[in-house]
Order: structure tokens, then sequence, then C-alpha cells
């Protein structure tokens, strides 16, 4: 860690051109995380005859990843946000040469003092909240969904999709993840995939800026169930807004183990918040494709995962935790949307 903390600091004051005496403490890894290698580190300097100090995030880059990511993208989403109704840490700066600390990364405001574990919830004092913590989630990703992306400059950095293309490009997107990276057959999600050609969704209300991992556990908040910073953007890209939502209903994040999607509110309730905060509305059947959508989405990033693991390419023990824990889990998720599961 030595190591990091002065090349951190050696690049932060080459950002910083009236700061002096530049130092980096207490630097920690945070594990998790299954994209990006995250840090957390105190940057202390001295300007204008005194000392400062504030608590940062490093995002780099990993030698392999469970996600295939774009960093310009994850932070240009913290900058397009901050600010507004979307609460983000601030994003400071970007840096895509390898040089500086041996692969690209970022450097991000730290929000401290908050929690974001999905199991903490069910834990004194935050289980009192759960309803309204609820109710803010869906309602902040509705602020998301009705977002302008051209507004915000992400049309300049993200590839923008015809409203009637979104479907087609995110299932063709992640089947051929699928098809690269299984390592044994998977009947139940080519099935899946199967329906959903033949059963396309209605076109998009609109194009909106898609989070694209957001639940219960992407989010810091505190023991009032208050909600301070939506977190992992790293999979950010515009698109239909349902698709964020029923990820977000995706049974694998019932961390309560009881119906209340991402462990905070019914489902009905859920959706009547994102409709309320978006000004959209779910369709029944749109929204169970986009649901059926994100079992093979979430089974793409654990076979990745799988693969990743085996090869050797990434040995983070999330890498094989995931892969175990949830592909049987997100499984059973498609057969129930499918009508198959008893």
């Amino acid at each position: 860690m030595e190591d990091l903390a002065d090349r951190l600091a050696a690049y932060a004051a080459g950002r910083m051109p009236d700061a002096s005496q530049v130092r980096v403490e207490g630097v920690e890894r945070i594990f998790g995380g299954a994209s990006r290698q995250t840090y957390r580190f105190v940057l202390v300097w001295r300007e204008a005859g005194e000392e400062r100090q504030r608590p940062l995030i490093l995002r780099r880059d990993p030698p392999g990843s469970l996600i295939e990511t774009e960093r310009a993208l994850e932070f240009s989403a913290y900058r397009a946000f901050h600010g507004t109704s979307v609460p983000v840490p601030e994003p400071l700066w970007l840096e895509e040469d390898e040089g500086p600390l041996g692969h690209p990364f970022f450097v991000m405001e730290e929000l401290r003092g908050f929690e974001a574990s999905p199991q903490a919830i069910l834990l004194p004092p935050v289980v009192d909240h759960l309803a309204e913590m609820g109710r803010r989630k869906w309602a902040i990703l509705g602020e998301i969904a009705k977002a302008d992306p051209k507004a915000l400059g992400l049309t300049r950095v993200m590839e923008p999709v015809e409203l009637d293309a979104a479907w087609t490009r995110e299932l063709d997107h992640w089947e051929a993840v699928i098809d690269a990276d299984e390592l044994a057959p998977q009947p139940i999600i080519r099935a899946a995939i199967r329906w959903m050609r033949s059963h396309p969704p209605a076109p998009a209300q609109r194009l909106s800026v898609v989070h694209g991992d957001y639940r219960t556990g992407n989010f810091l908040y505190d023991g009032e169930g208050r909600i301070h910073g939506i977190l992992d953007w790293e999979m950010a890209h515009l698109g239909d807004p349902l698709e964020d939502l029923a990820w977000g209903l995706n049974r694998i994040w019932h961390w309560a183990r009881d119906e209340r999607s991402g462990g905070l509110l019914p489902r009905a309730e859920a959706i009547a918040c994102w409709e309320e905060a978006s000004g959209l509305r779910a369709d029944p059947e749109a929204l169970r494709w986009w649901e059926l959508f994100s079992c093979v989405k979430g089974q793409g990033i654990w076979i990745s995962a799988a693969k990743e693991f085996e090869e050797g390419v990434n040995q983070e023990p999330i890498m094989a935790v995931s892969a175990w824990a949830m592909t049987n889990s997100q499984d059973r998720a498609a057969l129930e949307l499918l009508g198959r599961l008893p």
C-alpha cells in the first residue's frame, strides 16, 4: 500500500497546482466490487497557509473484471448527476493512462459515515425505516429515468439507440457474453432468450440514462433510512428505463427473503413510486420482458465471473462466490417468470 500511496500523492500533486506537501494517508482496500479495484484514502495537503484533508475513493481497473466496462462512462455518469436530485459523490479526476498507477482509474469523493451493505438493512436501527428507504430508492430511480441524457451531456459519451431497438441491443450483447464465457450449457437461460426474441417488448417510452446495476447494495444510506449516494455506475448506458426498474425487481435481490423487492417495499408499491417519480408507465408485459432480460443479464455476469476465476485472470474471491451462489437462483427466477416453476 505504501507504493500506491506515494504514486497517488504524486499524481494528486500534479492535478493540484495550488497545493504543496501533498501526501496520502490511510490507504485501505474495499473488497466486494467485481469490475474495479476500490480503495479509500485521505488526501492531505497545504494550501493558502493551512493544512487541508479530504477523504477520497480510488476506482482502478483490475487485470480482469467480472464486468467489462468503460471507466470514462462511469466517470461521466457521476459528473452528470452530481449536484442534481440524484445524489452521487463528486467525481474529481479521470486518468486513462496506465502510467501513474499501472492501470486506468478515476478518483472521487468518499461519502463517509454511511452504509451500503444489503444485509445491514435487516438490522437495527435501519430495519425500522425500510419502507421510507424503499420509497426514496424507487423515487430516485424515477428521477434517473426522467433525466434528459442530452441536457446532461451524456449523449456525447454514451451511444444512443432507437426506442424500438433498445431491447435487441441489450439482449444481443448479453447473449454474446454467455456464448463467449459459458463453461457449461445454460438450457434455462437459452430457453428464456428464445422466448424473448419471439415476444419482443413494446418500444421504450423514452431514451433514458440506465444505471445498469440499480439495486439495494449499490447506494449509501444512514441509520434512519435516508439515501446519500448512488454508487457503481460502471454499466451505465442509454436505453429503456424499464431495464433499471426490472433489474431492481429481480428476485435475487430479495435480501429480506420475503416478497419485498430489494428487501424494502412490496413490488406494487415500488413500481408505483417509480411511476410517480418518472412520469412513465410500467406496462406489465413490457416489464415482464425486461425482468426476464435481467435474468439473462445476471446469468451473463455470473458466468463471466466463473470463467475469469477458472482461467486465473482474476482470483478475487467474489468471482468464485458470485458464480457459485447466484447461478441457481438466477435460473429459478427465470423459470418463475416463464411460468415453469411450481
